[in-house]
Parts: C-alpha cells; structure tokens; sequence
C-alpha cells in the first residue's frame, strides 16, 4: 500500500504502518485526554472499581493515558487482522502484509480465483472474535490489577487503561458485525448469501447493504457532528464499490488469459531513440506507452507519464534510455488476465508486456481488460 513503512514481522506477516496512523494516534489521545473526567466516572461505575480522579485528571496525564489507551487499542487491532491471517492462512491463502492505518488495520491477501464461502466464513469471524476475547481479557485485568498492584496510584491508572481498552474492544467487536461490506460483518454476510447464489450475486448484494450502511453513517455523522463517522461512511462506500467491481472482474474474467486479451504485433521503440521522436509516435498510433526492445530483448517501457517528466526542450536530445522504466513487469501468454489487472492496480501502471520464449509477442492494457469484462458482462 502507498504511503506505508515497514516495521518488523509477526508470524512471518510483514507489518507496515500507514502515514494516516501517524496522524490518527495523536488525534486519538487528544479525544481520549479532553474526556478524561467523564470516561473515569464511566469506567468506575461500569466496573464497580476504585479510581482516583485526581491523580488521572493530574497535569499532562490525561494526554498520557490518551497516548497510552490510543496505542492499545490499535494493539488490539493488529491481534485482531493477525487472527483473520492465521486462519487465511491455514486455508492456503496466501498474506502479503497487514497495514495500520486512519481506520484500524487492512490485511493484505492473494486470493486465487472468487472467494470461497467456507473460508472466508470463518475468516471473517474470527476478527472479531479475537476483539471480543481482547476486550474480555483487559476486563479481567481491570479486577486482578488491584490485588496484584501494591501502590493504590498506580492500580487506578492501571485500571482506567484496561477498562477504557475493554469497553473500546467489545464496541470494535460490535461494530465489526455490522453486515456493511467490505467490513467482517459484511463478509460474513456474503458467505452467507453464497450458500444459496452465485457468489457474484451475494457480492453484489452485500456491497449494496454496505453502501446503504454507509450512507446511514454519513448522515448521522453529519447531524451529530462527527468526522470520524463521515470518513468511516466514505470509507467503506467506496470500499464495497471497489470490491463488488473486483469481484465481478473475478467472475467474469475467471477462464480468460492475457494471451486471448492482448494486442498484437506490438509497436516497439529502442532505447536510442529520442524522446521527440517517441512523442510523434505516440500521436501517429494514438498509444499511451511502448515496451522498449534491444536485441530482442524487452529492456524497459515508456510511457506518456514518462515523457511528460521531460521539459520540451530536452526531448531531441534525451533518448528513451534516460527515462524509460527498466526491467518491467512481463507475463507469458498463458498468465491469467486477473493476474495482470491485480498487478496494475497494485503497482498503478497501465500496460504489461507478454513474452514468449524471451520475445514479446504482445501487450495487455487495462482498457483491454475493460472491454473484454464488458463483452462477457453482455
């Protein structure tokens, strides 16, 4: 994902966090500190416990806990994508990454073809599950701390951190459930559906209960005055429309390979030639892109965006080499064309090469793929 930094592995699963993380965890703890004062007469009420308001409400301590609590719960989050993983995984799909960002955590999977019901059933719940099971464990700590914590100061500081957490983790449970797609409620909703209809169907109709969900959000976002319920809304309407699209791709593409989708023969350009000359190509054949060929060999692609990088008055003397995007992507005829519509839109590019035995033989862009899934569509 874009805009995404590596920091450690767990389970062999890569872990990267998102910039958006960086800015929500500091907006989190300002929420959690401005409320302070009511959040503890809450928890002390709702677990019966003893806490000191004066030491929680004390000087910077409330932005403390407010940073304490923010960095918890997004603890409870990565335990909560790590559990869809080892069931994803233990149901031979395979994990790229998960990814902490603004509104909790995404996990990153290659799945082959549609989704089967029977797994993404049970690797949906247990999502949120695992929220539940966190939420009733940081419950328990709130009773044990006390005992197990000598100094009465510290136990209430303690206490008010593992009842916030418990109470945020089972509403994270809750909320999760809800059936508004791409969200686990939501998938759980489609494997469900797919029991009984093509999952193209079920897809089509989770997303559109997700969509109607978001809107629901949105508008009680807005009349409550609640940002972050108007960016979960976006969120997850435009999460349901991208998915419902990818999966409708997955139907209606599923026999098809990038061999029967290309165009062939290819215009090639070399890597000598100027950038003027590639230009006036690319107006002559109305193409956006070309493989760049040596030898036979393909050696890199250029692409409009490229050329634009180039001021005007470089462009007879800058050649194709200078600028040109080296060692691309390629697929053998046989690939199948959701592996190649996959590769572009994680990497943002819009054309793949096809080679065969060390020569190209053709090239797929995504408006290829477009018009064939319109064509399959009818």
């Amino acid at each position: 994902m874009q805009g995404s930094y590596r920091i450690g592995r767990i389970f062999g699963i890569p872990i990267r966090i998102h910039f958006s993380f960086l800015i929500v965890i500091p907006l989190l703890a300002w929420i959690i500190g401005s409320q302070i004062s009511l959040t503890t007469d809450t928890i002390r009420g709702l677990f019966q416990v003893p806490i000191n308001p004066s030491l929680i409400t004390a000087g910077f301590m409330p932005w403390i806990l407010g940073t304490v609590v923010a960095l918890g719960l997004f603890l409870g989050v990565l335990v909560h994508e790590i559990a869809h993983c080892i069931v994803a995984r233990k149901n031979g799909v395979k994990i790229q990454s998960i990814t902490l960002l603004l509104f909790g955590g995404v996990s990153q999977m290659e799945e082959e073809g549609v989704p089967d019901p029977k797994v993404e059933l049970p690797m949906a719940l247990v999502g949120p599950l695992t929220s539940l099971l966190f939420g009733i464990a940081c419950a328990g700590l709130v009773y044990l701390v006390p005992d197990m914590t000598p100094y009465p100061p510290v136990a209430g500081v303690l206490v008010f951190i593992f009842g916030y957490l418990a109470v945020l983790n089972v509403i994270l449970f809750a909320f999760n459930l809800v059936p508004a797609f791409p969200m686990d409620g939501g998938r759980v909703l489609r494997a469900a559906l797919a029991k009984r209809m093509p999952i193209h169907r079920a897809t089509r109709i989770a997303a559109d209960v997700g969509k109607a969900f978001a809107i629901i959000f949105g508008i009680v976002g807005i009349l409550f005055f609640n940002p972050f319920l108007i960016l979960i809304a976006l969120f997850v309407y435009l999460g349901a429309s991208g998915e419902a699209t990818m999966d409708q791709f997955t139907y209606l593409l599923h026999d098809v390979t990038v061999g029967t989708t290309m165009s062939s023969p290819v215009t090639v350009v070399t890597p000598a030639m100027t950038i003027a000359k590639v230009m006036e190509m690319m107006l002559a054949t109305k193409h956006l892109g070309f493989p760049v060929v040596e030898e036979d060999k393909t050696v890199g692609m250029i692409t409009l965006v490229d050329v634009n990088r180039v001021p005007q008055t470089d462009r007879e003397a800058k050649q194709v080499r200078d600028i040109m995007t080296r060692n691309p992507i390629t697929l053998p005829p046989s690939a199948p064309v959701m592996d190649a519509l996959k590769i572009m839109s994680a990497r943002n590019i819009g054309r793949i090469p096809i080679v065969q035995g060390g020569r190209i033989v053709g090239i797929v862009t995504r408006s290829d793929i477009l018009k064939v899934a319109e064509i399959k569509k009818v």
